[in-house]
């Protein structure tokens, strides 16, 4: 992980509780209080690129982004997804053995930009961008249009190179919190992720559900109450009641599985269908 050193007091870190200020051109934030204004949660979606192949990933993208999805997650394909079930992880396996390559996330994300109104974040473990330079590939991202990134296996204690390279690019450092972390924890996300934090609602891996936990609107509240700058729900949604539900205390609803169960049965269009249907349109 990003070496700090805790004796430079110049260096970003959770020891010295030095972080970034608020970023003042977050597009995430901007159209999070955008759909606030117009009453509503945001819909945020989800899909891996590469699967099942790079052209129709962008596809489906495209068509989240025209069907009613408000922010666009695109997955980085990883070898070793330890948080994703396993719809998505077949999906990103496929994608690395049909030849996906890290350079096809900045294609994907100045295609879909260029093609839609959603704002576009990637979500990735962090070895990808270590491999690639913490700084390279917040450069890169950010001159593909990208906004920012989800980092499920970083933690702020260990990001002080990404929480520089965020600041120094406009991007978003989007952390995550479960139901099981304490409100220390809670206070430390919250302080240092901007755009917003990504509340898993349950324990375990991605996947969607019949239901969505009960703990969620606890989490949300919590991080409320720790200073985030918003607060999105993911893992388990898959249906329009689902985000109804969600969306009456979350600033966001985040779907994956489901999209990517929509890819695989039916391709891009199948996946612009069950956008409008989330999105209630």
């Amino acid at each position: 992980m990003s070496h700090v050193d805790f004796q430079d007091d110049t260096v970003y870190s959770v020891k010295n509780g030095k972080f970034p200020a608020p970023n003042p051109d977050s597009k995430v934030a901007a159209r999070l209080a955008q759909c606030k204004a117009e009453g509503r949660a945001a819909l945020i979606g989800y899909l891996p690129v590469g699967y099942p192949s790079v052209d129709e990933s962008i596809a489906a993208a495209i068509e989240m982004g025209k069907n009613g999805v408000d922010i666009i997650e695109l997955g980085l394909p990883y070898s070793d997804p330890v948080m994703d079930g396993p719809v998505i992880q077949r999906a990103t396996v496929e994608a690395i053995a049909k030849g996906f390559r890290t350079d096809d996330i900045f294609r994907a994300v100045r295609e879909i930009t260029a093609a839609t109104n959603a704002v576009v974040v990637v979500m990735t473990y962090w070895n990808p961008v270590l491999r690639r330079g913490v700084d390279r590939f917040a450069q890169e991202l950010a001159a593909a249009g990208g906004s920012g990134i989800i980092t499920p296996d970083l933690v702020p204690d260990e990001a002080a190179d990404w929480l520089a390279a965020s600041e120094k690019y406009g991007l978003d450092r989007i952390f995550l919190a479960s139901i099981s972390s304490s409100t220390e924890r809670l206070h430390i996300i919250s302080k240092a992720s901007s755009g917003f934090v990504y509340a898993v609602s349950v324990m375990g891996v991605t996947g969607a559900r019949a239901s969505v936990s009960d703990a969620a609107g606890t989490l949300v509240a919590d991080l409320r109450s720790a200073g985030a700058p918003a607060a999105c729900v993911g893992l388990g949604v898959s249906k329009r009641e689902h985000v109804e539900e969600i969306g009456a205390y979350a600033d966001g609803v985040i779907v994956g599985t489901a999209l990517v169960k929509a890819l695989t049965e039916g391709g891009p269009a199948a996946v612009g269908v069950l956008t409008r249907e989330l999105a209630g349109k």
